[in-house]
């Protein structure tokens, strides 16, 4: 006869105190046993130096390069005057945090920035007076930028004129600046060393005298993004190409220094986050104010395909941090490490009186290499390295010879003028 039990199935074994828990199998030590790579702390904004006394007897030089060899560059960057331009920079930073671009008023600013923004005026009515030449549906830099630069140059001294500085000697060694933050001439190109040599000239600006630290909210809420609308257009023009461009890796093909600033602008912003730059709508609502959401709004503009997460990665990123404080304390560090602390940047970068060069540094005549206004067609650059010479392409990716990068902006020209569409979608730029 069967029992009560016969037919009903037996329950599973009970294990849970036979297998011990996961946690008890790991090391004790586990967290412990990767450490965490410590973060090292944005830089923080020295102390600008008061202007030397200029007003008798000083010596101007007309700005070289002096940054020829790794050696020079350690040099440069244990300086002074390595000290004087991130002061100069991190200064201006500062002074804009939290302020949006309307916040500078025209009856509140000083002469000379008006006298500047006249400058960048008459640089942009230059266009007009240098129309690109056919460049048969090439994406490459277009030649009539030459005789722009050439206008440019020409004008230097009129437009120094509008400033207050009339003494030869001196424009002769700041208008070197102005110049170059065009783009250069030879390789058709621009990036974020002719963006320094912009801000170099405003420095040398301050140095003078001219641009005290009172002016140095309007430099950057009114002087930059005049600029930066300038230089679009030249770019748009004659189809710059990005000088050393990491192409969708990259921050920006051509500018740097707006998306610090802009970081700082939006630092305490009360609902204006970093992944709001995925927004249209806040991009256009709010893009007149804040100088980091207008320069991702034109990268989007330009770009072929929507989404910065594929044609701008970098930006995508950056916009997973918490808050524009982390934002701007990484755009420090890129500051000097990807712009200050790269070779193939720094070696354009130029030092005369007012921004010097230190002693140990090469010159252009011990190195045996022309100057940069000297280079022939084509670009090639001599360095020093090793302790030998060494030639590469400006336009390159790394430390040394690269592929020519074709403008991003000249594509999405083409395509207009082929489709005579501007809503299109841009064409690769790879």
């Amino acid at each position: 006869m069967p029992t009560a039990t016969q037919g009903v199935p037996e329950s599973p074994p009970d294990l849970s105190k036979k297998i011990p828990p996961l946690k008890s199998l790991l090391p004790a030590n586990r967290k412990s046993s990767v450490p965490e790579r410590p973060r090292s702390p944005p830089p923080q904004t020295p102390l600008l130096p008061e202007p030397p006394a200029t007003q008798q007897g000083w010596q101007y030089i007309k700005p070289s390069r002096r940054i020829l060899s790794p050696h020079d560059h350690a040099v440069f960057l244990a300086s002074s005057t390595y000290d004087l331009i991130t002061s100069f920079i991190f200064t201006l930073s500062d002074s804009v945090r939290d302020k949006p671009i309307s916040s500078a008023k025209d009856e509140t600013l000083d002469p000379i920035i008006h006298a500047v923004l006249q400058v960048l005026d008459e640089a942009e009515a230059l266009i007009q007076k240098c129309p690109p030449e056919d460049n048969e549906g090439s994406r490459f830099g277009n030649k009539s930028f030459h005789r722009y630069v050439d206008e440019v140059e020409l004008a230097q001294q009129e437009w120094h004129a509008k400033l207050g500085i009339t003494d030869p000697a001196t424009v002769d060694e700041i208008s070197t600046y102005l110049s170059n933050s065009f783009g250069n001439r030879t390789r058709i190109d621009y990036g974020s060393g002719h963006e320094l040599n912009f801000f170099t000239w405003l420095l040398c600006l301050n140095r003078l005298n001219y641009l005290p630290p009172s002016t140095f909210p309007a430099v950057i809420l009114r002087i930059l993004p005049r600029y930066l609308r300038l230089m679009r257009n030249v770019q748009t023009t004659y189809y710059l190409e990005p000088a050393g461009s990491h192409g969708v890796w990259g921050l920006d093909d051509y500018q740097f220094l707006p998306f610090l600033f802009g970081a700082s602008q939006l630092y305490h912003h009360p609902y204006i986050r970093p992944k709001s730059i995925h927004q249209a709508f806040t991009l256009e609502e709010f893009g007149k104010e804040f100088m980091y959401l207008d320069q991702v709004q034109f990268v989007n503009s330009v770009k072929n395909v929507e989404g910065l997460r594929w044609h701008s990665p970098m930006l995508d990123d950056i916009s997973a941090a918490k808050s524009w404080e982390k934002v701007e304390g990484g755009m420090r560090k890129m500051f000097v490490r990807e712009v200050l602390g790269k070779l193939p940047v720094m070696q354009h970068f130029l030092f005369g009186s007012l921004v010097p060069a230190v002693d140990g540094m090469s010159t252009e005549e011990q190195s045996g290499v022309p100057r940069e206004e000297d280079e022939a067609e084509g670009g090639e650059i001599v360095v020093m390295k090793d302790g030998m010479r060494h030639v590469h392409t400006a336009n390159s990716w790394g430390d040394c010879c690269g592929i020519k990068v074709p403008s991003s902006v000249g594509a999405a020209e083409e395509m207009k003028k082929r489709m005579g569409i501007e809503g299109l979608r841009r064409i690769p730029f790879d």
